[in-house]
């Protein structure tokens, strides 16, 4: 009895020890990726146009002769990771032909929504760095790790860093691409009655652009930082205004929270910004709304991965900024203590959900 017992705790050690393995080594995931990435291997076998031998993928690729025998190594790796299947499959591993997954067709440079922006700029080194310096930030009275990493305030950072800037902005657009075909498609009707809408913290205007021309009678406008919004041209219904959100918002019937604002900061600040919205919208009386685009934290355990990807998506507000990812009930509190009345929640764009907030 004792003896078996004994096995009993033992595969338990031995499962308990792969996994903090596991854990160990996960940042792997994401550095293979970034390396399957800049050596243009999902472009390649999408240009190959058929299922492309490893033979063929070896001399298409720009490395050194001595390095030929590790390409199958890192693509078996990554088709563990579904961002390729293997078909083929023989004794001659130089005959093993692989495709893409619909995860790396999103990794085409090409693709309209492409994510290789958001990529290159979560895994600069500017951005990973700080995870570095997570316990040391726990034992400081700095905001952020970044800060304690770098000195400085993630925004202060990107004001002083041209190449990372450029970075942030592309990364952020590309991100929107694919959630603002689907938000136009399935949302038609959240525009309904409205002339006006200010996009705040919108960036380059990726979103709002599409959503000009998608509804010709509604007044666009982009408001963010002046250096931000600075030479970007507008159309007959979309504008850019210079501007700082925590001050004042342009008014108008409608405003567009969109991917990535709110969760930037923390409840204080994004009270601030709520009650700058509902003093925007207040001349709309009853049918003026504030349309948050963002995170609602899934509470029950059914998908793993949603919920994995959103504490991931937490942790990074922690370390990079002082905001978070917050559950309905945090949202609620949110709303209700900013002034607002009443509020719509409709979870249509996989991690995202669109927080509707009357007055």
């Amino acid at each position: 009895m004792e003896i078996q017992e004994g096995e009993r705790d033992a595969a338990k050690l031995l499962q308990a020890l792969g996994h903090i393995w596991n854990h160990i080594f996960s940042f792997m995931n994401s550095m293979t990726l970034k390396c399957v990435v800049e050596l243009g291997i999902p472009d390649i076998i999408h240009n190959f146009g058929k299922p492309m031998p490893l033979s063929q993928l070896i001399r298409s690729l720009p490395i050194h002769s001595s390095k030929a025998g590790n390409i199958h190594r890192l693509m078996r790796i990554m088709i563990h990771s579904d961002f390729f299947s293997q078909h083929n499959v023989s004794e001659n591993e130089l005959e093993v032909e692989y495709t893409l997954t619909n995860a790396s067709m999103l990794l085409l440079k090409d693709h309209p929504f492409s994510m290789t922006p958001l990529l290159h700029f979560e895994l600069d080194p500017i951005l990973t760095n700080p995870w570095h310096h997570l316990s040391t930030w726990f034992k400081n009275e700095t905001p952020t790790s970044f800060e304690t990493a770098h000195g400085m305030l993630f925004w202060d950072y990107v004001d002083r860093d041209p190449k990372l800037h450029r970075s942030f902005n592309e990364g952020m657009a590309s991100d929107s691409q694919l959630i603002t075909s689907v938000f136009i498609e399935k949302c038609k009707d959240m525009f309904n009655g409205l002339e006006s809408l200010v996009d705040v913290g919108g960036g380059t205007g990726t979103m709002t652009k599409a959503i000009a021309e998608s509804f010709p009678q509604l007044k666009c406008t982009v408001l963010d930082l002046p250096h931000v919004v600075s030479g970007l041209q507008g159309s007959e219904n979309l504008n850019y205004v210079g501007g700082d959100m925590f001050k004042e918002i342009p008014p108008t019937d409608a405003i567009l929270l969109k991917l990535w604002i709110l969760h930037d900061w923390s409840d204080d600040e994004c009270l601030k910004i709520l009650k700058k919205c509902k003093e925007a919208i207040k001349s709309k009386g009853k049918e003026g709304k504030v349309i948050i685009i963002d995170m609602v934290m899934e509470e029950k355990k059914e998908d793993h991965k949603l919920v994995e990807t959103q504490l991931f998506f937490d942790m990074l507000m922690m370390v990079v900024l002082t905001g978070k990812e917050r559950n309905k009930k945090e949202w609620v509190k949110l709303i209700t203590s900013a002034g607002f009345n009443d509020y719509k929640i409709t979870q249509v764009l996989g991690l995202r959900s669109i927080i509707e907030i009357y007055p």
